[in-house]
């Protein structure tokens, strides 16, 4: 039971952060690429609104790295923004597969307790005979209680890790997007100057 409690405790955590985590209007505000065509309109891209941007929020990261390379082309731009959203993706998708093997590992270690309490009845079966009815109901009730804990916990995991991996993948789609967006709007033979402060 011990170890099942603590998947639960860590299932737990890992839930709470997730949530957190994975906002979109942490992940991707609706106001980074507004605000970046406003800098480029009005000349006003420098190094300290580039490096504003890149702390802003993920989004504003992959636009940062893609703004820095614009100038060297498209596909260099496209290869910028994909380093850059390699690395993103990889910081949404923390803890994800330790919830996974949470959810996966649950109910084995469930069915691991009931079968060491099943050996432990039928231990006492040896050495005390079947007479006393209660005491073996009582060890095999004991017993599967651990594959009901295990399951207890292995369930929901299993719902919020599918869950957490659907909204990563949204919003992956979400981040490229935008990306795409900033991309055929700088590459319609148009090329953006970095100042230098």
């Amino acid at each position: 039971m011990l170890p099942i409690l603590m998947c639960s405790i860590l299932s737990i955590a890992i839930v709470i952060e997730r949530f957190w985590t994975l906002s979109v209007a942490r992940i991707s505000p609706k106001y980074v690429l507004a605000q970046v065509w406003t800098w480029l309109k009005n000349n006003q891209l420098d190094s300290n609104r580039l490096r504003e941007l890149r702390l802003s929020s993920p989004l504003g990261q992959i636009l940062a790295a893609g703004l820095l390379s614009s100038k060297y082309g498209r596909q260099t731009m496209i290869e910028s923004i994909e380093q850059s959203a390699a690395q993103v993706v990889h910081d949404l998708e923390r803890y994800l597969n330790t919830l996974g093997t949470i959810a996966a590992i649950t109910p084995l270690l469930g069915l691991l307790g009931t079968v060491v309490g099943m050996i432990r009845v039928f231990s006492d079966i040896m050495l005390q005979g079947t007479g006393n009815a209660n005491a073996l109901a009582g060890g095999i009730s004991e017993a599967l209680i651990t594959t009901a804990a295990g399951l207890t916990v292995a369930i929901p995991t299993l719902m919020f890790y599918r869950h957490f991996t659907r909204k990563v993948d949204s919003l992956v789609l979400n981040l490229e997007q935008e990306s795409i967006k900033l991309v055929d709007a700088l590459h319609s033979d148009r090329q953006v100057e970095v100042a230098e402060q």
